[in-house]
């Protein structure tokens, strides 16, 4: 038998007119990552929030939020996106999505370097985000990847629904060796 063919990985930034289909992604990952964590309902309503294209495209013009996706033999399995915080030197990691089927193969830590190395070179110093307290599996990989545990949120989403977060934070190293 023959050994599996390769996988070309590429993380390309993404325009306005991947948007749509970044959205459909989240859709496909929340559904199926999510159910456990948060109820149903909530997964559909922050989907409805976080994912619509007003809002999506908001973030890319005019909040300086940039998103990435991350293909796998051309196939568009993961994203991600960052922005700058108030506190200078700071960037936000906004959303790291991964198709469940790409987890535990280093597609979701190499997507995370992508975001670190771009936030490095727009000047960022500490790189933040924030996680489900239920998320176990993306906490560990956050940790796996050094990140820590800053802090321990709770925070009104609308509609009944809170999220219930920890903070986490890493800082990046100004060089890269």
């Amino acid at each position: 038998m023959a050994p599996p063919a390769p996988r070309y990985v590429e993380i390309l930034p993404a325009t306005e007119a991947d948007l749509p289909a970044l959205a459909a992604l989240a859709g496909d990952i929340w559904r199926q990552h999510y159910p456990g964590i948060i109820s149903r309902e909530q997964i559909e309503y922050m989907l409805s929030q976080m994912y619509a294209l007003d809002t999506l495209r908001e973030q890319l013009r005019t909040q300086g939020i940039l998103f990435v996706r991350l293909l796998v033999a051309e196939r568009f399995v993961g994203f991600a996106s960052f922005g700058p915080q108030p506190e200078l030197g700071v960037m936000k990691l906004h959303k790291c999505y991964l198709l469940p089927e790409f987890h535990s193969q280093g597609f979701g830590s190499r997507l995370l370097q992508y975001c670190e190395s771009e936030c490095r070179r727009l000047g960022a110093r500490r790189l933040v985000l924030a996680v489900n307290k239920r998320n176990v599996k993306a906490i560990t990989a956050y940790q796996r990847n050094g990140f820590q545990v800053a802090a321990s949120v709770i925070t009104d989403f609308g509609h009944g629904f809170v999220m219930d977060d920890f903070l986490m934070a890493k800082e990046l190293a100004t060089n890269e060796n």
